[in-house]
């Protein structure tokens, strides 16, 4: 019996999406322009928070080591700096390599540097965070640790682009958020032509006692079935929109000198494909949901 009526509405649920052929065009137009607006600002997001991630990666500090310690104790101080929380990644760098470093940013100068000993440089560990928001907190630490001379920091630089990581991730939720309810509002209001066009056979079924359960299931399955349609449709226009942008951008004489890193759509493709299939199985059912709304109240 229970299979007879799972049969019963998938089969209505299909019958209804290629009978109402007009209606159905309709909502996979409408569907996949607002999927592919939402999909392109997605992926445009994802660079943005990508470029903003490389960034932090890069900020770091300086913590220079007493010249006085020994290779042991260096070693010993760049494992500890390691095992505190937030710290992604140093590098020990030595005193020639400092001596060596001022040198090259000095360029024709570097004779002011002519007699100075290498001796005179301090070893240093340079160290990179998990998360900007804990620079004040890994600093302190390091601080109390045997050996550091002193840590030198660019904080307000680190600051600012904590915060604006922030707000960027903040924005692109709000943008995103409002582009769904958009799409639900539009959605509901395109399939409500459809359900409007068939409030007889509504009414029908109604008089003859079938539940709101038994009238609205079908109609929800068509809504799934349109919004799957549109998934798939709007991951093919984004994939290939996206790439025909990202080689445009990636092979321009501007994007190679400054070094401008796109994430490749295969990279995201995953992560398109789940929220493209959760965008589009539950504005369908959630705008055929709404649409019946009107006609199943007593």
């Amino acid at each position: 019996m229970k299979y007879n009526v799972i049969n019963y509405f998938l089969s209505e649920g299909f019958r209804n999406v290629f009978k109402n052929k007009k209606s159905t065009f309709s909502c996979l137009g409408v569907m996949c322009a607002t999927m592919l607006i939402f999909g392109l600002f997605f992926t445009i997001g994802k660079n943005i928070n990508n470029a903003v991630r490389e960034l932090e990666e890069k900020q770091s500090f300086n913590v220079f080591i007493l010249t006085t310690a020994t290779d042991e104790e260096i070693k010993k101080l760049g494992e500890e700096i390691n095992k505190i929380e937030g710290v992604n990644k140093i590098t020990y760098r030595t005193q020639e390599e400092a001596y060596n470093s001022m040198r090259e940013r000095l360029k024709d100068k570097a004779y002011a540097m002519d007699g100075m000993e290498i001796t005179s440089f301090s070893p240093s560990y340079s160290v990179t965070l998990t998360d900007l928001n804990l620079n004040a907190q890994v600093q302190e630490q390091i601080g109390k640790l045997e050996n550091v001379k002193n840590i030198v920091s660019n904080d307000q630089t680190i600051t600012n682009l904590a915060e604006v990581a922030k707000w960027i991730k903040i924005v692109t939720g709000v943008i995103l958020a409002i582009l769904i309810i958009i799409s639900v509002f539009i959605i509901s209001n395109t399939i409500k032509l459809t359900v409007h066009a068939r409030r007889k056979e509504i009414s029908i079924m109604k008089y003859v006692g079938a539940t709101n359960g038994f009238i609205r299931t079908p109609f929800m399955i068509e809504g799934i079935i349109i919004g799957l349609m549109a998934g798939v449709i709007s991951i093919l226009l984004v994939g290939g929109i996206y790439n025909l942008i990202a080689n445009k951008i990636m092979t321009s004489p501007t994007a190679t000198k400054i070094g401008i890193d796109i994430l490749s759509f295969a990279s995201m493709s995953s992560q398109v494909i789940i929220v493209y299939l959760i965008l589009g199985i539950g504005i369908g059912m959630i705008g055929s949901s709404i649409s019946m709304k009107k006609y199943l109240e007593v």
